[in-house]
């Protein structure tokens, strides 16, 4: 899951909730938070629909599938947190210490709405700051580790991690390629939503 990227491409306080509860309830759940929240789940889906169908996120996979096969979109979501964090066109490292921090206060301001699971995340996330930290190489190692750990069917001592080193160059290549069209297609995404407000 890339929190990071998730974060960034909000537009409220709301979005940033809903961005990050998405993975953690029931789609039949959504309904019950209030409305910012909810368009921050269905920001979080148009963006992951838009990354699964992006040619160079294709690209992206071959990076990982021999190794790991159809997980390889996880850990391509764990790569571009590292290249977001690194973005200083987009942030600059103060910038990014600041959206950090914006989120995990944003989190606690709605507490209520978090579930448990998320709660106890939400803890280690922010305790070793995780969204900052994204930028560093033994963080993205963390972040891989615990997918390896989560998936039934995979082997814990794949090198994963090795194979993101080996292709820093063309992950960086498939992020420049990427993320300014996730950006506008957010940017649109989140246009509708406030017009279907309106209407």
């Amino acid at each position: 899951m890339n929190f990071l990227a998730h974060s960034f491409l909000t537009f409220n306080d709301g979005q940033i909730v809903g961005q990050f509860l998405e993975d953690f309830i029931r789609n039949k759940d959504r309904y019950s938070f209030p409305q910012d929240i909810q368009d921050g789940i269905t920001l979080h889906r148009a963006i992951d629909t838009f990354t699964d169908s992006h040619p160079a996120i294709h690209e992206a996979k071959k990076v990982f599938s021999p190794l790991v096969r159809l997980y390889a979109g996880a850990f391509v979501d764990v790569s571009l947190d590292y290249f977001v964090a690194n973005d200083l066109q987009l942030n600059s490292l103060q910038g990014w210490k600041k959206h950090s921090l914006k989120v995990y206060r944003v989190l606690h301001e709605h507490y209520e709405y978090l579930p448990d699971n998320f709660r106890y995340m939400l803890t280690r996330m922010e305790q070793d700051n995780w969204l900052y930290n994204y930028r560093h190489d033994q963080n993205i190692k963390f972040s891989m580790r615990n997918v390896l750990n989560k998936a039934k069917y995979l082997d814990k001592d794949i090198p994963v991690f090795e194979a993101f080193l080996e292709n820093k160059d063309i992950l960086q290549k498939c992020y420049d390629d990427f993320f300014p069209d996730l950006m506008a297609h957010a940017k649109a995404e989140n246009a509708l939503l406030q017009l279907r407000k309106k209407s």
